[in-house]
This record gives C-alpha cells, structure tokens and sequence, in this order.
C-alpha cells in the first residue's frame, strides 16, 4: 500500500530545494524562476524508526528494511490556476492524485530570490493556494451535482443521499470553507472520500525560514503556525537551505554536529516525514527474523488480518492467528523466546486491532 505527500505551494518558495535535500538527490531542478518543475518529481523516503535496529539487534536480522512514504514535488501555483492560468490545470490534476500535501509557505526575506507576488506574506500565500484549490473543488462538485440531480428526482435514495453530500461540501465551499474542515458523518465518510477533492487532504504547513532562524522561527512563521493551530493542522519551521548541506554529508555524526552547532536536535526532513506519517493516520507493525527486520505500515484500525495481507494476499485468505508482542515486551524479555518464556506473547484472531509497535508472526494455511 503506497502513501503519497505532494509538495505544493507558490513559485520560488523553496519547494524543490527542499524534495533535493528530502531525497538526498539532484533530481527536481531548483531554479529561480516560477514553472522550473513542469513535471512532478517522485522521491520514496523512508521513515525513521529507531525501534528497528533494537528489534534486529535482538533478533540476529542480517538487513533491516524500514517503511516507506512517497513524497511528490508539484510544480508551484499561481493565482486562476483553477482556470488554467500558468500552469494550473496540469498541476491541480496532479495535487488530486497524493493522499496529503505539504504546503511550503515562503517565511525568508532574500532580494535574490523573487516573490512571484513581489511580497513576503505567507498568510496571504496561503490564502491563494486555498483558494485556487476550493474553486478547482466548486467546479468538480458543480459538474457531479447536475448529473446527480437528475437522478436524485426520479426518487433514488441512493442519489439523494449523495446530492445531499454534494450540496453540504458545496455550501462550505462557497463560505470558503475546505471540505477537510466539515463534519462529515461517519456513514457518508466513504462516499466524500470518493469524491477525492482537493481540500479535502490533510495539510502540513512548512515555513521555509532563513539559517538563523531554524530554531526558533520568525514573524512570519509565528504567523503560519497560529493559523495552522486555527485549522487543526500541523506547522513546522525548516529551512530548505540548511537541509540542502545536511543532506550533503553522509556520515551521522557529522550531521549531527552541524545541527548541534546551529541549536536543532533533528533535521526538519526528519520531522516532516514524521509529520506526513501522523497526519496520513499510519501506525507502524514490525516483523523480524534471522533474514530481516522489516517496519510495515498500516492505516490506524487495522485488523490482524488486514495486516498480514500488506505482507502477502495469501496471509489473509489463510490468516489463522497473528503472534503478538508488543515492543516494550520485546526489548525488556530480550527479544522473541524471552517473550515466549514470560507469556508475553499473545495469539491475536484476525479481528484484532494492530497497535503500533506490534511485533508479528502470522499463521496461515492455504
């Protein structure tokens, strides 16, 4: 199962500077003119989890394979690119195709680097990508409405009941209001995830700030993070130039010495691949063995059975228990025989609920 975050915001506002240090490549161009990514640049990430090489130290695994997160640098906006103004249309179809979007909301002032608006105001940055992607939203709905209109009066209940969906994510819209911020009810959830609309993905606000202000932000950051909190979402402070030098040394130490000397404890990519985790709602359950230790990763809610077939189909055709231990129980026994020993691991049918953390072995016969 594949998880995509699309890097989303204005021209020139560090967006591909940062997916080149996210995916340690030279791949997205990081020119200083709008529309230098025509294309969208894919990079798989892999996300930290120090629990893995405790595992694989206990369990003698000759590799370790950690979960992945694809992250996709969409190519910057412009104000009626709902309208196909630069290149909007191209770019919005690719915004519908990621599971969230990591808005990069330019907080640096640099007289070298333009500001397509000419301007330095994240509030009003946001405010433009939003829009753009509310009225790319109004136009989808406006097109599914008269369809299902039709239906609706020739007295299909299913019709009605998605015509009602429409007019309540419309009405939203049209107050300026993004369908991720509407009380949707539980049994119409999978009916609006259905209609894949652009406002409707979770959003990680990343104030790109200069060097000197990595550790503790600056005004304009101040402001994007009291707005995220406003929306209940997520705001972190980065800066794409000092992940570009972190990213050119190798070696760990080094990297942590260059962080330690400018006041930072990780690396804002770390945080950020952490971030689209979190706000895509995935936990993480670990296999480990003499060959590997693997992470795997799962939407919350999971079932046992579920899970085992994110290994293999025939896991969960011929699921017959999932055995059980949780980390904690698997670092403090000493790995899977201490476990046993001390009754820490547990047979789990295919209805349990994976926690993240959960060490696994499954059972199956086809």
């Amino acid at each position: 199962m594949g998880f995509t975050c699309g890097i989303l915001g204005l021209p020139n506002v560090g967006k591909s500077t940062l997916f080149n240090a996210l995916t340690q490549t030279i791949s997205a161009q990081a020119e200083n003119y709008p529309f230098c990514t025509i294309e969208p640049n894919f990079g798989r990430i892999a996300v930290p989890d120090q629990r893995l090489g405790q595992i694989a130290r206990l369990a003698n695994s000759e590799k370790i394979i950690p979960t992945n997160i694809d992250f996709c640098d969409i190519a910057g906006l412009v104000k009626g690119a709902s309208k196909g103004e630069g290149l909007g249309n191209k770019f919005l179809a690719h915004i519908r195709e990621v599971d969230a979007l990591v808005h990069v909301v330019r907080c640096f002032e640099n007289d070298n680097v333009m500001h397509v608006t000419g301007k330095i105001d994240p509030l009003d940055d946001i405010a433009t990508i939003e829009t753009e992607l509310m009225l790319a939203d109004l136009e989808t709905l406006e097109k599914r409405i008269s369809l299902i209109t039709k239906r609706a009066r020739s007295n299909d209940k299913e019709a009605k009941k998605t015509l009602a969906l429409l007019d309540l994510v419309m009405e939203g819209l049209e107050i300026g209001k993004p369908a991720r911020s509407l009380d949707v009810t539980e049994d119409s959830f999978e009916q609006f995830r259905q209609l894949q609309l652009l406002t409707a993905k979770p959003v990680i606000y990343v104030c790109n700030v200069d060097e000197n202000s990595a550790a503790e932000g600056n005004i304009h950051s101040e402001k994007v993070i009291a707005y995220a909190h406003g929306v209940n979402s997520i705001a972190l402070c980065v800066s794409a130039a000092i992940e570009s030098e972190v990213a050119q040394l190798s070696d760990k130490k080094e990297q942590s010495a260059f962080l330690e000397s400018l006041g930072l404890e990780e690396t804002g990519l770390d945080r950020i691949i952490l971030a689209g985790y979190n706000v895509l709602g995935l936990i993480t359950f670990l296999t480990a063995g003499p060959k590997e230790a693997r992470a795997w990763a799962i939407p919350k809610g999971t079932t046992a059975s579920q899970a085992a077939g994110t290994i293999h189909t025939d896991f969960e055709r011929g699921f017959i228990c999932a055995e059980t231990i949780s980390y904690e129980d698997y670092i403090h026994n000493e790995g899977e025989q201490g476990a046993k020993e001390t009754g820490k691991m547990r047979q789990e049918g295919r209805n349990y609920s994976v926690n993240d953390g959960d060490i696994m072995l499954f059972r199956f016969n086809v």
